[in-house]
């Protein structure tokens, strides 16, 4: 795709002296022509402007086809005429035109610079073709469908413009400036002053470069010694700094950038390679050992998330670095991309690592108030619901290749962890929320109600559970994987409820089966379920258990397991003995203060209107208080009215 600058001057030599003096003739009007056109333009005049408005097109397009009849003509001289005067005036005005189109070229590149920069050249590239419509990020594909047919695989030097780039160029202002720029550079280096050419472009071309990058909030001077004192908040505004500024770079300067070199030296690769790689070269490496810094810097296991989005970033733009900078001359950038990786992945690795020895170091010996949630289930399953909105492959390309250390810790671990569709990164976190719960069987057996062990482990097993069905972790660990857990918190809460409530409900066991009871037996079965019920609730006011629904389904089984007994026995026995120790408090509690008393618990002692007296109730006020208002089990149960 090249545009011939035709001569007479170009047809071959004439054999006959007749033909010679012809073409020798027609030689000397193209350098009179010339001379008479760079004479117009002389360089040191810069109140016209060459490469300027539509009007100058016709004088633009002369002037270029004069250079290269000169360029013809000096070769015809120095074949045929070595002697001749003219030979040495193309020479000197062949000098002078290139003087003025270095002037031009430099002059469109920096008047132009708001057109050029190179996210408005990104910017137009992505509208004008399929691969970046709607404002997606940039890919390998984009970059070379967009250039399938623009750039030439020529290396020749010498090659003249383009007639159909010409022709479709010119009907535009803003595709005027990048043709005139391709036409000066193809003029120039078709005439042998290329390094001229390339000298003025990379001048320019890198300060605008540099100036995006720092405007993006790239600050080149900040050296990998200083990011290795920086204090952890200042780098981790550098590195949120980085991340944007380092897409910014990939996808809109250095793509932006690359589609300008190539639009502007089209017909040569070692050129357009050349000008690309020296123009962004210096900005890439920084961005890249900015990288393998912050992976070298001091490691803390909060850091993680803003590393894994460095290196989810730069393996992104991995593939699209591979393409642009493809050339020798740019293997540092390639070399740097991959170390950087490494090392990010490195330093991912180290901090996985520090969070599994975090959790077996662990040797906390308080037991937590009232049976909750522990601050280290709390933790750990907060920090794996955030590492699992992390892109799988990501994840997976991190801890590849990457053994489990068990040491023998749990034998079962593997088995475990391991399932037949089984990812290396649910591996990995299938192990860390195991380490979490043999912990927690540890802790469990602080408590010296054994009862409240259960809870604890009902308590932190389902925060466990429901934070995995509530985040991206139930797509790696499986609905199995939470089936088979629910049904342990399911056992742990059994647990706990016989643990916790088997003395209250056998010491109503014998008056519940018939109402034969004698009043003496039954007088003593309410004076042990006082004792019994009020010795549980005193224990039991201060647990607590933090998941609504788990909180339900144990007042619920509550209700019906010892709500229930007990309300079968007051109303065999508890009217008529009521009636006759009315004074001395044998039954204390109705249906419904026993009701209303077990929906008291779970909240940790601030969820009901206080503990149980340790002094006898009355009758009168605990009927009054509970009598005819359903209370919450008893609604549960069908027994009493709705409130």
């Amino acid at each position: 795709m090249k545009i011939p600058f035709h001569s007479p001057a170009r047809s071959p030599p004439p054999s006959s002296p007749a033909r010679r003096s012809l073409s020798s003739s027609i030689t000397d009007d193209d350098v009179e022509v010339a001379q008479s056109l760079v004479s117009q333009y002389h360089p040191e005049d810069s109140s016209t402007s060459l490469f300027g408005d539509e009007g100058n097109r016709r004088d633009s397009d002369l002037f270029l086809r004069s250079v290269a009849s000169l360029q013809a003509a000096m070769h015809y001289y120095a074949e045929h005429d070595p002697s001749s005067p003219n030979l040495v005036l193309a020479q000197s005005l062949m000098q002078t035109a290139m003087v003025r189109l270095e002037g031009e070229f430099y002059r469109i590149l920096s008047s132009n610079r708001s057109y050029l920069d190179p996210e408005s050249v990104s910017s137009r590239s992505n509208r004008s073709s399929p691969q970046g419509s709607g404002g997606s990020v940039v890919t390998e594909s984009d970059y070379l469908n967009y250039f399938d047919d623009e750039a030439s695989e020529d290396d020749g030097i010498g090659s003249p413009v383009d007639a159909s780039f010409l022709s479709e160029s010119s009907h535009s202002s803003s595709g005027s400036i990048v043709f005139n720029l391709r036409a000066i550079a193809e003029c120039m280096i078709s005439a042998g002053y290329g390094k001229e050419c390339v000298k003025i472009y990379k001048l320019v071309r890198k300060s605008i470069v540099q100036e995006a990058l720092y405007n993006a909030g790239v600050d080149q001077t900040v050296t990998s010694s200083r990011i290795q004192k920086m204090e952890r908040e200042a780098l981790e505004t550098k590195l949120k700094s980085w991340l944007k500024a380092f897409k910014f770079a990939v996808n809109s300067v250095f793509y932006g950038e690359k589609i300008l070199c190539d639009q502007v030296f089209g017909s040569s690769t070692v050129v357009r390679e050349s000008c690309f790689e020296d123009v962004t070269k210096d900005s890439a490496v920084y961005l890249l050992e900015f990288a393998e810094s912050v992976a070298r810097s001091k490691k803390s296991l909060e850091r993680i998330f803003l590393v894994l989005d460095m290196y989810e970033a730069l393996a992104s733009a991995r593939p699209l670095i591979e393409t642009m900078f493809s050339g020798d001359s740019a293997s540092a950038v390639r070399s740097h991309a991959i170390d950087a990786l490494v090392k990010l992945r490195e330093s991912i690795r180290w901090m996985f690592g520090d969070l599994e020895s975090a959790i077996q170091k662990d040797t906390s010996k308080n037991p937590l108030p009232g049976g909750g949630v522990h601050p280290l289930t709390r933790y750990v399953m907060n920090y794996l619901t955030f590492l699992a909105d992390y892109s799988v492959d990501s994840l997976n390309d991190v801890v590849a290749n990457w053994p489990l250390q068990l040491n023998g810790t749990h034998p079962g671990a593997v088995s475990e962890c391991d399932g037949e569709t089984s990812s290396p990164i649910t591996t990995r976190i299938a192990w860390l929320v195991l380490l979490v719960l043999c912990k927690l069987d540890g802790k469990a057996q602080l408590y010296k109600d054994v009862a409240l062990s259960y809870l604890f482990l009902a308590n932190n097993l389902r925060y466990v559970v429901a934070k995995v069905q509530q985040s991206n972790l139930k797509h790696l660990l499986g609905e199995e994987w939470i089936s088979e857990n629910m049904s342990k918190v399911r056992q742990y809460a059994a647990s706990y409820e016989k643990m916790g409530w088997t003395k209250v409900i056998s010491s109503l066991s014998k008056g519940c089966e018939g109402k034969t009871m004698g009043r003496d037996d039954a007088r003593k079965s309410f004076e042990r379920f006082n004792l019994s019920f009020e010795e549980a609730y005193r224990k039991q006011s201060t647990w607590v258990v933090t998941d609504p629904k788990l909180r339900e389904e144990l007042k619920v089984s509550l209700g019906r397991n010892v709500l229930g007994r007990y309300y079968e026995f007051y109303q065999a026995h508890g009217t008529a003995l009521r009636e006759e120790t009315y004074g001395e408090g044998i039954v204390r509690y109705a249906p419904e203060d026993v009701g209303n008393y077990l929906s008291d618990l779970f909240y940790g002692g601030n969820g009901g209107p206080g503990g149980i007296s340790s002094s006898r109730t009355t009758m009168s006020s605990s009927s009054s208080s509970g009598s005819g208002s359903g209370s919450w089990p008893l609604r549960h149960l069908g027994i009493g009215k709705s409130r």
